[in-house]
């Protein structure tokens, strides 16, 4: 296994690698990101009566700690292979991840605070929060719903990655076979983000994009294990 050099690693990994003080192993690191922000949001939901946002915010943090779980799977089996440097620098180390869940963060707070009150008779954040919802909690689900599409990001940018290396390079056929297993971790986390559909299923717009992005990881994922 290639040990991650400095700048060729998730900004995730990177996180928790170089926290002063702290050195936790990956798995002790995903369950303190899920005790964290659960407790985080059951304290909320008590504190300002809040009962309707402990189900959609559970299931926010249960799809974003799957997601870490998720990465760190990847960039280990992936580090494990005889991986080309090119694919390796792309995919670690050009930081599209972040750009990526930027994009799709400001594009999902456009939505719920912009279009969706024009739009809705019930807007989504007025339906888990109320009329006059509190500061605290609104930050709190943005900074898990940052949590969220950050992976998302980091999820379509694997896919695309996995693509331009079927295309560029050949392996010997068990380094394929491993390639397709580690590729099949995002198809596995975008499935899972399906969870939020009965929550965003009178939103039409969220709907139909939680859908493509699901339809869009898995055909760019199967066309790179097609070509490989």
């Amino acid at each position: 296994m290639t040990s991650p050099e400095y700048g060729e690693t998730w900004v995730y990994e990177s996180l928790v690698g170089t926290i002063p003080g702290v050195d936790v192993s990956p798995r002790m690191a995903v369950v303190g990101q899920f005790l964290g922000f659960e407790a985080a949001i059951l304290a909320v939901a008590i504190v300002y009566d809040l009962p309707g946002a402990v189900l959609p915010g559970t299931v926010a943090v249960v799809v974003a700690t799957i997601g870490s779980w998720l990465m760190v799977r990847f960039s280990r089996a992936v580090r494990e292979l005889p991986t080309p440097a090119g694919y390796r620098r792309l995919l670690f180390g050009s930081s599209i991840d972040v750009v990526l869940g930027v994009l799709a963060f400001v594009t999902l707070v456009t939505y719920l605070f912009v279009a969706d009150p024009g739009w809705s008779e019930q807007p989504l954040v007025a339906d888990l929060f109320g009329a006059d919802p509190p500061p605290v909690a609104i930050w709190l689900a943005l900074l898990v719903l940052w949590d969220v599409v950050y992976r998302i990001g980091t999820c379509w940018w694997a896919s695309l990655v996995g693509l331009w290396r079927a295309l560029v390079y050949e392996f010997d056929p068990q380094s394929t076979r491993r390639y397709r297993r580690a590729d099949a971790m995002n198809v596995a986390f975008a499935t899972v983000q399906l969870l939020f559909v009965p929550f965003v299923v009178d939103h039409p717009l969220l709907l139909f994009a939680l859908g493509g992005h699901v339809v869009a990881v898995v055909a760019v994922t199967s066309l790179s294990t097609i070509l490989q």
